[in-house]
């Protein structure tokens, strides 16, 4: 890449993203229910990284990689930090001024093909160098949360998996076995807290994204497989009401005070810093830990096994790469896909991401079996040791029921002014209310 063609990236996506920002004011621009074109397959597109800052650094070097195979077309490369995503792509699809390329996760994908903003992948799958190489429990993933049968919206490009990472050294030096099961995380968490010497055993996610993590630790714990029954929805169990409340308790009692505003970065952060024993988190912060600890310090195990010997977890996002409908430039925009989803850059951005890769050939890859926890996630995944709760990615409210909308309440579980019933049946009385709808919609 010369410095010239550089300059001219970062200009331009300096400016993509002032225009993105601005979508509101101004209102300009091609909706997302517009129809594009194919175009030439040459000159500029545009790709939004729907998790801009810590996989900037793979990205442009996939792209430098890919411009060098296609000096015909210049990606514009422009970082929308992951807990905007959804609201970027909203903005954009109501004002005008989405990608060519962006990234689509099945937590929101739903919401955007309701919108009729994403172009059908399926057809181009076929016949091209990914047909066949795809994961195919990760294609399912995405034709279920796209809601429309078959379907594709999203060209899958990994998985995570949730992670109980935790520090060996201090279980060593507290003669503590690994937390393999919840009744030894639980002795752990109490045995490594040392509260006034700023010691704790465990860590909870209290602000941006706890919810996920929360429906994780009760279905984790209770055991159950199902996030329905009938229409609906066992969430609020008398099983899981139990579990998010021990769970719940934690707070303050083994954890620091600020877990209770702690989004993933702050919660990490905190971790890395060394005093704290476990973190439920996932795959994608291995490499922070392996950065700030080093790879003796610590370890990283899917679950813990509940006390009817099984391991419960819900689903995991699969990541994935949409083509917009409003792109007039479909056939450079498509090339790029395919490029990113190819073995050697499929494997590349996984490995930096310590993700499961979706293309077949790179999860063979000899780095997976050299990321102990990647492994590890990735059997608990295909050897049948795991019962996985499969969350409703398909339904356009999701992404705001788990998060916006029910973050602060989660906060209050943890500071005592709810219960955690209150808390469990508020979710699941809209979740029930958003099947109903979409179930309507489906058959109509």
């Amino acid at each position: 890449m010369n410095i010239s063609k550089a300059y001219r990236r970062q200009a331009a996506a300096a400016v993509a993203v002032t225009a993105a920002l601005a979508l509101t004011a101004t209102g300009c621009g091609d909706d997302g229910s517009s129809s594009g074109d194919e175009g030439s397959g040459k000159g500029e597109i545009t790709f939004w990284d729907n998790n801009g800052g810590p996989r900037t650094a793979v990205w442009t070097e996939i792209i430098k990689d890919f411009e060098k195979k296609y000096p015909e077309i210049d990606v514009t490369y422009v970082p929308i930090p992951i807990a905007d995503v959804q609201s970027k792509y909203d903005t954009a699809i109501a004002g005008g001024g989405l990608p060519d390329v962006g990234g689509v996760g099945t937590a929101y994908l739903s919401n955007i093909v309701s919108q009729e903003a994403l172009e059908p992948v399926g057809d181009r799958i076929e016949g091209s160098a990914l047909e066949g190489k795809l994961v195919e429990a990760m294609v399912e993933s995405v034709k279920d949360a796209g809601g429309r049968g078959e379907e594709m919206y999203s060209v899958p490009t990994s998985a995570n998996n949730g992670a109980l990472w935790y520090r060996t050294d201090l279980f060593e030096a507290a003669g503590l076995d690994a937390p393999t099961t919840w009744a030894k995380f639980y002795e752990a968490a109490e045995t490594l807290t040392d509260a006034e010497n700023n010691k704790f055993g465990y860590t909870i996610r209290g602000g941006a994204g706890s919810i996920a993590q929360a429906i994780d630790a009760a279905y984790g714990q209770s055991g159950i497989t199902e996030f329905w029954k009938g229409d609906r929805t066992t969430l609020n169990a008398p099983e899981n009401v139990a579990a998010l409340e021990k769970y719940a308790a934690l707070y303050k009692r083994t954890t620091p005070a600020a877990d209770v505003n702690n989004d993933f970065t702050k919660m990490v952060a905190q971790w890395d810093s060394g005093t704290i024993g476990m973190l439920s988190h996932n795959l994608g912060s291995y490499q922070d830990h392996l950065k700030a600890l080093g790879k003796e310090k610590f370890a990283g195990i899917p679950n813990p096994i509940g006390d009817n010997g099984t391991r419960v977890q819900v689903s995991n996002p699969v990541d994935g790469l949409g083509l917009f409908k409003a792109s007039d430039n479909k056939a450079a925009a498509w090339k790029f896909i395919e490029f990113a989803a190819s073995h050697e850059s499929n494997s590349k951005w996984n490995e930096s991401a310590g993700a499961i890769p979706a293309n077949t050939e790179a999860a063979q890859d000899l780095w997976i079996d050299a990321s102990e926890p990647t492994a590890l996630g990735a059997k608990s995944l295909t050897d049948g040791s795991t019962e996985i709760v499969q969350l409703p990615y398909y339904l356009p409210d999701w992404n705001n029921i788990s998060k916006a909308d029910n973050e602060p309440e989660f906060q209050k579980l943890l500071l005592g002014k709810i219960t955690a019933k209150a808390f469990l049946d508020k979710i699941a009385d809209e979740l029930n209310a958003a099947q109903a709808e979409w179930q309507e919609r489906s058959n109509g």
